[in-house]
């Protein structure tokens, strides 16, 4: 079983983003750290980009924050090294393709091997062209997480068959951020989702609240809060982690 597979060991699976160098890397270890000490089974970092087109301004504006902070795939492949001293659940990297393919797609698999990254999220990715990415992760170990939306519909059968790690499914239409109402038929796509999979799936886009998370993990394996815990990184900066404790222990709580 991957790895990825242990964050779905113990019920449902707190799953928390945070972008790497907002507003440094000596934070987002911190932040990191509070959150698997304090109930997050796995945890996607965001590698910045230029251009992430899948965010909301929210998770765009820390993007350009890290990079001006200077972050470089490097320095985020140094920072995870760092946190494998201690940190022992799943951590999984979520990114875009022109960031894997300009660092180098071999060199870039091998270096997450090296440093103990178990999956890659790809969301600029279709299904249709995960080959220009999975067979060479695969050969060192390493996850393609895949993405269900809304609008895949007759695809989600066909994606969740070769599905790897877990299954993100999109809960509604657009960016990543924070939503007050979801109203996707996620009942209907989890359905689909078991009958042609083992593999665990968790819903993300638009959750921050406690009654949202447990709300999602209800339906599926798991819940997963990106916008709002960058949220708390974007007005706390360095004093962020303790508060990111506090949240992620609501939200262990609240999905338990």
């Amino acid at each position: 079983m991957s790895r990825i597979g242990k964050a779905f060991e113990n019920g449902k699976a707190f799953i928390v983003f945070i972008t790497c160098g907002d507003p440094d890397l000596e934070t987002t270890a911190a932040a990191v750290r509070a959150a698997a000490a304090n109930g997050a089974d796995l945890i996607e970092l965001g590698i910045p980009f230029s251009d992430p087109t899948a965010e909301g301004p929210v998770i765009q504006s820390a993007n350009v924050r890290a990079l001006k902070g200077g972050v470089t795939t490097d320095k985020v492949f140094e920072l995870v090294r760092e946190l494998r001293r201690d940190v022992e659940i799943p951590l999984v990297f979520m990114t875009y393709a022109n960031v894997v393919f300009s660092y180098g797609t071999e060199r870039f698999a091998a270096r997450c091997r090296e440093t103990g990254i178990d999956g890659v999220i790809l969301p600029d990715v279709p299904f249709e062209e995960k080959e220009d990415f999975q067979p060479v992760l695969n050969r060192y170990g390493v996850d393609l997480v895949s993405l269900v939306a809304p609008t895949s519909e007759n695809r989600i059968a066909m994606i969740a068959q070769q599905a790897q790690g877990f299954l993100y499914i999109v809960s509604s239409l657009g960016v990543t951020g924070v939503r007050t109402e979801i109203r996707t038929d996620l009942g209907a796509i989890v359905e689909v989702v078991r009958q042609n999979t083992g593999i665990p799936c968790a819903v993300g886009f638009g959750i921050s609240t406690p009654g949202q998370a447990a709300k999602m993990a209800a339906i599926s394996d798991g819940a997963i809060i990106g916008s709002a815990v960058v949220k708390i990184l974007e007005q706390y900066g360095k004093e962020a982690p303790e508060r990111i404790a506090e949240y992620v222990r609501q939200i262990k709580a609240a999905i338990r």
